[in-house]
């Protein structure tokens, strides 16, 4: 059960900031109306807010690249736990940004899982 978790949880991150550093606009897909981001420390729910969210943030291009990728299984049957560290660089910018984020993944209906709950710090100092 624990291999599935993290196999899972790295295919997630893996295919999360491929898209977010590709395509974010698609990044709406993986959350649903219940879905809720805090976003250095602002509240967002709800799919369609959480996109507009992310596509207006204030830079066009950005590669993310992880340092870590921790998995639980969550008491929700089929939910992960994802905590990722790692650095952000910006397009034009010198120095890397560090940041953590952590993603609680809900299985759907249909077998697919979906993001409930995201949260996004960038780590000072």
């Amino acid at each position: 059960m624990e291999e599935q978790v993290e196999l899972v949880g790295r295919a997630f991150v893996n295919h999360y900031y491929q898209l977010f550093d590709t395509n974010r606009f698609s990044l709406s897909s993986l959350y649903q109306a219940t879905s809720l981001l805090t976003f250095e420390g602002q509240k967002i729910h709800g799919a369609d807010d959480i996109a507009l969210k992310i596509n207006q943030l204030p830079f066009d291009n950005c590669m993310h690249f992880i340092t870590t990728i921790d998995c639980q299984p969550s008491s929700l049957t089929g939910g992960i736990l994802v905590f990722v560290s790692g650095n952000l660089q910006l397009a034009g910018e010198e120095h890397q940004l560090k940041f953590s984020q952590m993603f609680h993944l809900i299985p759907t209906v249909e077998g697919s899982l979906f993001v409930q709950n995201d949260i996004f710090r960038l780590n000072y100092g």
